[in-house]
Formats: structure tokens, sequence, C-alpha cells
């Protein structure tokens, strides 16, 4: 049975983190103090549960929790060595863990255990963050709050600034929390209840104010020719741009992408004061640490042409990593991390909207995310007072403090498929579906393909959430499908790197009964389709600059004859022809066209399920349940070949390990012999 403060810490936790308005994902932090039993004693012992490092309040549960002992924690404040050594409190927290310690204590633990109440809250509101980053926030919280909230000049998080709180909660017994400069808030109560009810007093109060008190225009002036372009168009020109920026934003590291055409995104890059806001950055470290300092923002009006507008931000983007670079320099140390990388997480694009990136879709999205905040922040600073984010030195202090490189050391290794994105078509079913699995088991984000929109968009739910795999509709015989689902990708995930032409069917007929509507479906699904999707992502594929695979699932019958399939055969055949053509033409982009010829692949089939595999039963003379075991007798192995057996092998050609193959065709098929190639 949980413990009471611990439900009760769990249930407001949750109800803060699910209203974006309270906090950012996974921003801020939430205690409880209360007592327990000692594990090895027996004893009541004086503990403190607090939100661990890296977890989220809106799903924090009990696993999520760092647990300590009041009595020790506190008493690190003895020994404290002063502010120039504060980050060595963070590895002493280690020795006050209660039992197992469950969740590592986050660098704002002190913040919760030195204070004297018994429940306390940090959270990064976007009017909370408003007030903080206002020029005369001090002033303006006494305006406010008068004694009730108390302003607190910025300090790095530490154990430092818990001394602060607890000093101030200490000197204004009256007060029920802090604005803490440039950063959030601080609550307490002497209940749960009562800390949250502070908690969103704070929160309310401010944004109460900011609309009665506010200016009408926060933003400036329209800008001529900056405003929102209409939503078909918009979101047309965000997938053309999407792989060209994913392009420049990768030239340290590839990175995935996200896309927010937000009314709230458009509005701040369609008025005058947009330059100069996002050139003063962000300032909640959560923020910044995922936004960097600052954004890439374009500066040509919405309706320039696409040519005008890739190559000034080639120029922006070099102008931004120069600009980067020279950050660095100002600021590193001796002691200090390498530099990570210059290329912007951010990318403004007036009248279009946000192109935001990371090391995986969540990232991407959540820098996104935390931008939106920062938006929201500016409008709420300028609207009161003047936004005055915290100093560019106190920036670089957290980027690169050593506390958040150990932690970026601590991360698992990626995956052999990380940042890279896939297309399947014919994915939900047979050899497509387990090819998107494989994938994004390797770490690739995917999109599920097929004509069957339903089933895709249920099998993409199957593989993950919609940061991992989304489903579309798709004919590939239809060029605006195909473009389509092109777009949807780029959107989705910033751009496309893998292409899996699977989608396919069969008719098993005899030349003297094959119609030339069977001939023409044949080859408009398998022959055309390939070209058709091969085509609009090579686009895609060229303009991103960053290589990439085509893979082509053709088969045994590319190469061998067989009774009662002319148009099948003849169909993959082609479709084995053009793995080699576009092998020869995409090579001097990076880009590889390999392909696979399977055979008597029956189970999860949807070829087989439809027909065909009754069809060459009957032709072979045996039940269509035995069909699979049939094939498997009759090759050199005897084995029974799987969807998942083709999947292995798309994931081998798109690995590292064959960087160097192009223009191959990988039979899996358990051994024909009359199919190997020559």
């Amino acid at each position: 049975m949980s413990h009471p403060t611990i439900t009760a810490l769990i249930a407001r936790s949750n109800r803060l983190g699910a209203n974006p308005k309270n906090t950012n994902y996974a921003g801020g932090n939430t205690s409880a103090k209360g007592t327990d039993l000692d594990p090895v004693t027996g004893i009541e012992v004086d503990l403190m549960w607090v939100k661990g490092s890296g977890g989220d309040l809106g799903t924090l549960t009990e696993q999520g929790l760092a647990v300590l002992r009041l009595d020790r924690l506190r008493a690190l404040a003895q020994v404290y060595p002063g502010v120039d050594r504060e980050d060595e409190m963070v590895a002493a927290l280690d020795y006050t863990l209660h039992g197992r310690g469950g969740a590592a204590p986050s660098i704002d633990t002190a913040m919760h255990g030195l204070v004297e109440a018994a429940h306390v809250d940090h959270l990064h509101p976007d009017s909370g963050i408003a007030l903080a980053t206002a020029a005369d926030g001090a002033e303006l919280t006494r305006k406010i709050f008068g004694d009730r909230v108390i302003w607190i000049p910025w300090r790095r998080p530490g154990f430092q600034l818990g001394l602060d709180i607890a000093e101030i909660r200490r000197q204004h017994p009256q007060a029920i929390g802090t604005i803490l400069g440039g950063h959030g808030i601080t609550a307490w109560g002497d209940t749960s209840d009562e800390a949250e009810a502070h908690s969103l007093e704070i929160i309310d109060t401010i944004e109460r104010f900011i609309r009665s008190n506010g200016r009408t225009a926060p933003f400036g002036t329209p800008i001529p020719g900056y405003g929102p372009l209409p939503e078909a168009e918009r979101r047309a020109r965000a997938a053309a741009l999407a792989p060209f920026v994913r392009g420049l934003v990768s030239t340290d590291k590839t990175q995935v992408g996200h896309f927010i055409d937000s009314d709230a995104v458009l509005e701040f890059l369609s008025h005058s004061e947009h330059p100069r806001l996002a050139a003063l950055g962000t300032s909640c470290p959560d923020h910044f640490l995922r936004t960097k300092v600052k954004p890439l923002v374009l500066d040509l009006p919405a309706d320039a042409g696409l040519e005008q507008i890739r190559a000034r931000l080639t120029e922006l983007h070099e102008s931004y990593r120069a600009d980067y670079a020279a950050y660095y320099q100002r600021h590193a140390t001796p002691s200090s991390p390498a530099m990570r990388g210059a290329d912007p997480a951010i990318v403004l694009v007036p009248g279009v909207g946000m192109f935001s990136y990371g090391k995986d879709k969540q990232t991407a999205r959540v820098a996104g995310e935390f931008y939106l905040n920062a938006i929201n922040v500016m409008r709420g600073a300028e609207a009161i007072s003047r936004y005055a984010p915290i100093e560019e030195s106190e920036k670089f202090r957290i980027e690169y403090w050593l506390l958040e490189e150990a932690k970026l050391a601590r991360m698992p290794a990626p995956k052999p498929l990380a940042t890279r994105i896939a297309l399947v078509t014919g994915a939900a079913s047979g050899i497509g579906k387990a090819v998107a699995r494989r994938l994004a088991a390797e770490g690739a984000c995917v999109v599920v393909a097929d004509l069957d929109g339903d089933k895709a968009v249920a099998v993409a739910a199957e593989i993950g959430s919609a940061d991992v795999a989304i489903g579309v509709r798709a004919d590939v015989t239809d060029e605006t499908q195909v473009r389509a689902a092109v777009d949807a990708c780029v959107l989705a995930f910033g751009g496309i790197d893998l292409v899996v032409n699977n989608a396919g069917l069969s008719l098993s007929k005899s030349l003297l009964d094959t119609t030339v509507e069977d001939w023409d479906l044949q080859h408009n699904v398998m022959a055309r389709g390939s070209f058709l999707v091969s085509k609009a992502a090579a686009k895609a594929l060229i303009a991103q600059r960053l290589g990439g695979d085509i893979l082509y699932i053709s088969s045994k019958n590319s190469v061998v004859a067989g009774p009662n399939n002319v148009a099948y055969s003849a169909t993959k055949a082609d479709q084995a022809h053009q793995v080699r053509l576009l092998a020869a033409e995409l090579g001097e982009h990076g880009i590889k066209v390999n392909g696979i010829n399977p055979d008597g692949v029956v189970r999860g089939s949807g070829i087989f399920a439809g027909g065909w595999g009754a069809q060459r039963a009957a032709v072979y003379g045996v039940d269509e349940a035995d069909l699979g075991q049939f094939y498997a007798q009759r090759t050199l192995l005897k084995r029974e070949v799987l969807p998942e057996h083709i999947a292995n092998a798309a994931f081998a050609l798109c690995s590292n390990d064959f960087s160097h193959t192009t223009g191959l065709h990988v039979p899996v098929d358990a051994g024909v012999a009359a199919a190997f190639l020559r």
C-alpha cells in the first residue's frame, strides 16, 4: 500500500503537469516531506520525496521520485564549500538517500529540502517566466503581490539557490512563494493542497495582471509581406523546405525534425519586434538547453521564391555557425566541455512556421514546444515591461555545465538507425509491416503507408507513439497521393532517409487468361508505383544532401520464369532493373539503391491472403494451408521464408555495414538455385 504522502504528491504533480499553463514538459519539480520507517532499524525517520532528475510532472509515478533523509540533507549545509564549488553538492546528495533512494536526485533537490515547508512546488509557467524575465520584474513582483510573493534575483540552480529560498522563507513567514529571476516560480504550503493552491494563485494572478495591464501589441506592428500564407500553401512550402533545412542543421550530426505552424508562431514572425526578441534568446534553463541560446530566423517575406529562400538560409546558417562558435570561445574555460555542435535547434520561417530539431522526434518536438513557451514568455514580458533574459554568460554556464555534460554521458548509446526516417509502402500487412516494425525497433522513425489508411494508422499505433511512427493512406499509382505521403513524412519527422518500395499485388493467370486490365494493374502498382515513390523521395533526398537508401522488395520471379504469372513476373523484372538504373543515377548524391528478392513468403502476406495463395496452390497441386511448407521443401535450406526474414535483410542493407553497397539484389528465398544471380 502506497504511503499517503506519496499518493498526494503524485496526484498533485500530475494535476499541475497536465496543464501546460503551469509548466513545460519535464520542467519543474514537486516535493513532500513526511515520515516513514527506516528499513534497517524500523524507526520512523523524517524523509523528503521529490521528483527525480529528468522526469515529467504530468506522467510522474512513484518510481520517478527520489527519497532522501531530511536530517542528512539539511546537514549538508554544514559542509557546503561555497558557491564556487556547489556542484560538488550534487554528488553529496547520494549520501542522503533513504533505502534504495529511488530516482536520481535533480539539481533542484536543495530548493525543496532546505525550505521549512512540508510541500514545495517549483514550476516554469509561461506567465511566471514572463514576470521573471521582465526588465523591472522585482518592482512588478512587489506591485502585484506585495509581501506575499518575494523576488529572488537570478541564480543558477543548485545548493546556494536552495539556501537563498530557505532564507526568504524564514525572513518572510507570510510569503507563499517566490519569483526566481529569469527562471520560474517556487511555492510552498503546509499541506499538499495548500502548496498546489499557492502555485496556482501565483500563476493565475500574473496571468490576470498581464491581461489587465499589458500592451495590446507586445510584438510591435505587422510587417508587410510577413503574414501567414494560407494553410495549404503554407504546409506545401514547409514540405518543400523541410529536407533542405534538415540538411543544413545536420552539418555536425544528423537531426530529426518537427514542424509547427501554430497561430502563436505565425503571429510572432509577422510582427516588427520578432528579430530583436529572437536575437535575445530564451531564458529559462529548461528552454535554452533544448532550443540553444537563440534561433535562426529567416529575414525574407512569406512569398519569397524557394530558391531565394534556400540561398538566404544557406547564408544565415553559415553566419549562425560562426556566431555560435564565437559565443563558445567568449565563455569557454579550460575545463569546459568541447563544443557540442554549432547548428541551430530552431529555424523560424515567416509566413510558414517553425522547424525544430533534436536527436530524435520527441527531442525535436519538445524543443519546438519550448520555443513556443518562449514566445509566450516574450509576449507577456513585452506586454508589461521589456523582455530581459539572463545574461549570455549565464546561459553558457548552464549549457556547458559539467553536470549537464555528465548527464549526457550517461545517456544510452543510440540504436543503429537512430535519426533515420523511413517511408515504407504497402506496410499495413505482411512484408511491409515486418519491415516497418524492424526499422522502428532499430531506432528509425517510420511512416507506414498503405492503400488501406485505417490499417496503416493501426499498424503505426502498434509500433509506437507519433514520435516513432505515423500511418498515411497512399495509392502508389496516384502521383498526387505519393507526393502527399512524402510530404507527410518530411513534415512529421523533418525529412526522409529510407524508402522501401513494397506495395504490391499479384494475379496468377496464364498468358491467355491475363487481360490487358490485369497487366496494367500489376504494372501500375509495382512498376509505376515504385517509380513514382522513388522519384518523389529522391527529390527530397537530393535536397537534403544526407545520402540515403531506396529499397525495392522485388521477387525471385524477377529472374526465374514460372508458370501462370506473366504479368507479376514481368513487373518484378521491371522493378529489379529500376534498382540498377537508379543506383547508377543517384550514386553521385550518396543515395544507395538495392533490392531484395523474396520467395514463398506465405505467412502474414496480404498478397497470398488475397487469392494469390489459392491460385499458386492450385498450380502446384497442394492444399493452400501447406503452401509455405511446399515452398520450403523446394529450397536448398528447406526453410520457410517469413516476413521477418525480409525485414532482417532490409535493415542490413540500410545499416552502416552495407555503406558501400549499391545496385545489389539480395535473395531471401532459403536457396532457390534457379534464382542465383549471375
